[in-house]
């Protein structure tokens, strides 16, 4: 009986998958912010793009 209590308290201090769960959770907010950007600066950017390749192609 006494293994049996210690084998579970060994499995709830356990803490291997919060780890890897926190960095899914800080991937997933990284890659949300990025989505984010995109959306709201892709027009500007998008314009600035094809600007500076008018202005590198000699203004064709």
């Amino acid at each position: 009986m006494i293994k049996l209590l210690a084998l579970k308290n060994t499995y709830v201090k356990n803490e291997d998958g919060a780890t890897a769960i926190e960095y899914g959770l800080i991937a997933a907010g990284i890659s949300l912010a990025i989505v984010g950007a995109v959306y709201v600066f892709g027009g500007d950017l998008n314009a600035l793009f094809e600007g500076l390749s008018t202005s590198l192609s000699g203004g064709e």
